[in-house]
Order: structure tokens, then C-alpha cells, then sequence
């Protein structure tokens, strides 16, 4: 299977770039929860001693912000390593 045009490239880089993305969101999330809220994220949501509002919040704060995380970190490699595929129109012949 060749490189067309970096495309394998920009996957490989953006599958690592996203996973360390991904552990470094997670860092900054648990980090900002702990400070809003006074405690650890729970571990395990599905925990009794756990309110459902607690583990609705952790749940839809983590998956938005891991979610923003992996497409921003995605494009901006895919930006950087694909090559241009559509032109400027000052580029264009006259």
C-alpha cells in the first residue's frame, strides 16, 4: 500500500497525536474537576455512593472535552501533513 500524497502519514501521526491528546485532556479534566467541585471525579459512576447528577456531569464533561480534544489535535495534523488538495484561486492560470 503506497503514501498517496502523505495521507498514511497524517493517520499515523494523528492516531498518536490524538492519543497523547487524549491523556492530557484527561489530566486537565480530572484536574478542573477536582477544583470546581472539591473532590476526585468518581471512578466508577455506576457506584451507589455515587449521585446521578455527579456521574452525568463527569460523564458529558469528559466526553465533550476528550471529543474537542481528539477532532482539534486530528485536523490540525491532518492540516500540516496532507498536501493541499484544493487550490487558491489567485493560483489558478488567467
Amino acid at each position: 500500500m503506497a503514501d498517496k500524497d502523505g495521507d498514511l502519514t497524517a493517520r499515523i501521526v494523528g492516531g498518536v497525536a490524538a492519543l497523547a491528546a487524549a491523556y492530557v485532556t484527561r489530566k486537565a479534566l480530572t484536574l478542573a474537576w477536582t477544583k470546581a467541585v472539591g473532590k476526585e471525579p468518581p471512578a466508577d459512576p455506576e457506584a451507589p455512593d455515587i449521585s446521578l447528577g455527579e456521574a452525568l456531569g463527569w460523564a458529558v464533561v469528559t466526553g465533550v472535552g476528550m471529543e474537542v480534544a481528539r477532532v482539534l489535535v486530528v485536523r490540525t495534523v491532518h492540516k500540516r501533513f496532507a498536501p493541499r488538495r484544493h487550490r487558491d484561486i489567485k493560483d489558478l492560470p488567467v
